[in-house]
């Protein structure tokens, strides 16, 4: 008779995902995790865009976002808002 075991399948330990910036103030350069970028959706690409403090200066920094790097936040896990017209 053939002797079955069962080890319990546990998930892959997921990896922090950590994004390259540069700070246009200081032009220090730095790796962020998704909690330390907020990304904003508008109607048009001029009201698309990240934003991030930058960890060397402190300046508040803010960087148009194209449909790739809107893809890349997002499925890092980047907190998104949506802006909606009130036209």
């Amino acid at each position: 008779m053939a002797v079955m075991s069962v080890k319990p399948v546990l998930p892959e330990p997921v990896r922090a995902v950590l994004f390259k910036a540069a700070c246009p103030d200081c032009r220090a350069r730095f790796e962020l995790a998704a909690g330390a970028l907020r990304l904003a959706i508008g109607a048009s690409h001029r009201t698309t865009f990240y934003s991030f403090t930058c960890p060397e200066c402190h300046a508040a920094v803010r960087k148009p976002a194209g449909e790739r790097i809107v893809e890349l936040l997002t499925g890092g896990g980047v907190r998104t808002l949506r802006l909606h017209s009130t036209v």
